[in-house]
């Protein structure tokens, strides 16, 4: 099954995280490339700019579509009643989303999707690292950037393989389906189910209901590989046709912890020290054994690769160290990977004390009626720390939250609250960081805090 050829492509919402990047690697085959956005941050900004493909000024502009490019890409940012969206449909220019343009650009190509609420970002990047470590050709579309790839996105026409990041939200404003529903992919990963996107999934049923569908999406001759361990992940990964479809269960890899580090069990290749920690860590590494055992990478290789691998940028991310301290810095914001980070950090660590502040920054993370997931999310913490803006409740238009609530969400009466990005900053350079670790979690800024100096700061 051939790709489709493009020679000219606007992308509508081009500023966003990937949606820049799948722009430059457009770019990069030859394709003339245009788009709009109504607000673009660096480093987007400028990476565009420096390909000559920076929108001349911001916001929507209708009349750019009647040079009538051969597709539109539509990223999620971009709303229903978008200008240009419009004017592409009266032109009848094929409109894609970005999962759809993936996978029609991947059709003749094994595509591998890791699917999960959490470690699938880690999961997918462990996967590509080895197999850049083995000199394998692949394509990937991965929702962070990471170390030694330029690019979040990469599309070429002679890779047989194409590992992809599948995020279970929306694909677009209009169509409205999870991403991973559109790739269709051959070989497919369950990391695990935790309630998210309250916003779209209203309850636990309607959101597990949307991996159930991945699950029976998997081929003839197909594989699911799933984290056994996950009650939720058990309820949509039954085996039904076993005859048809290999499904490979995993588990925590074996290992144990010495002196703060980590050290992995093989049977074959003895014992491997790695730079990757926690629980949810090791799951995800049985993972992506499995899904590079189906790829024909040796157990030697996979490991030998797995010794250099620092993790994905954000996810238990040192941003520096002493004798007496570690600073981390984590995406973690759902209940589940709050809970997993908190608890990977304590693990690590036993005899130094821990703060964990997680910023509430999410639709969900911020709603009254889903805060009671939280529950002990916090518990293994010795300083368990909450901060949130007023100022993202404002512009989410939501109902402000008492810290009254908090603690009665998080179950946790020594929860300190902070809603000041200058009292919380002041709050942890003036503690006693002897013997303590600090782990900062959140998918947003801490309205601006700079972590440099912050970690600076506290390793004085």
């Amino acid at each position: 099954m051939e790709r489709t050829e493009f020679k000219r492509i606007h992308l509508i919402a081009i500023g966003g995280s990937i949606m820049h990047n799948l722009a430059l690697t457009l770019h990069d085959q030859g394709i003339t490339i245009t788009g709009s956005d109504d607000e673009i941050f660096e480093p987007a900004k400028g990476r565009l700019a420096t390909a000559g493909i920076l929108p001349e000024q911001e916001g929507w502009f209708p009349e750019k579509l009647d040079t009538k490019p051969d597709a539109v890409i539509l990223g999620m940012h971009a709303r229903p009643d978008n200008p240009e969206l419009h004017r592409a449909q009266e032109l009848s220019i094929p409109v894609f989303s970005f999962p759809e343009f993936i996978y029609e650009q991947s059709k003749h190509k094994q595509r591998i999707v890791i699917g999960g609420s959490h470690g699938k970002t880690s999961t997918t990047s462990i996967i590509m690292h080895v197999l850049q470590y083995c000199d394998r050709l692949f394509d990937y579309a991965v929702g962070a950037q990471l170390e030694g790839f330029d690019r979040m996105v990469k599309l070429t026409e002679d890779a047989p393989i194409i590992i992809i990041e599948g995020d279970e939200y929306l694909s677009d404003p209009i169509k409205r389906i999870p991403k991973f529903h559109l790739y269709h992919h051959h070989i497919g990963v369950i990391t695990g189910i935790s309630w998210d996107h309250i916003n779209v999934f209203p309850t636990p049923e309607v959101y597990r209901e949307q991996f159930r569908i991945f699950a029976e999406m998997t081929p003839k001759a197909g594989t699911l590989i799933y984290n056994q361990d996950d009650e939720q992940v058990q309820l949509v990964a039954v085996p039904r046709n076993p005859a048809d479809i290999a499904y490979i269960g995993y588990t925590v890899h074996p290992h144990s912890i010495k002196n703060g580090k980590t050290i992995l069990h093989s049977k074959k290749e003895g014992d491997v020290e790695i730079q990757l920690f926690g629980e949810h860590n090791l799951r995800n590494i049985s993972a992506a054994r499995e899904v590079c055992k189906k790829l024909g990478v040796k157990a030697h290789d996979f490991y030998e690769a797995l010794k250099t691998f620092k993790g994905a940028a954000k996810r238990l991310e040192k941003l520096g160290e002493n004798q007496i301290s570690v600073i981390y810095r984590d995406f973690a914001h759902a209940p589940s990977k709050v809970k997993a980070t908190t608890q990977a950090v304590k693990a690590q660590f036993p005899q130094r004390k821990l703060v964990a502040c997680i910023e509430l920054h999410t639709f969900s993370s911020l709603n009254k009626n889903f805060l009671p997931q939280y529950a002990g999310a916090l518990n293994t913490a010795d300083v368990p720390v909450v901060f949130f803006s007023p100022r993202t409740l404002e512009h989410k238009r939501m109902e402000m939250l008492t810290e009254e609530e908090l603690k009665a969400a998080f179950q946790n009466p020594k929860l300190q609250v902070f809603t000041d990005a200058k009292q919380l900053q002041q709050y942890l350079t003036g503690m006693d960081w002897h013997n303590t670790n600090l782990l900062l979690m959140s998918s947003g800024t801490y309205d601006k805090i700079d972590l440099e100096a912050l970690t600076k700061a506290v390793l004085k």
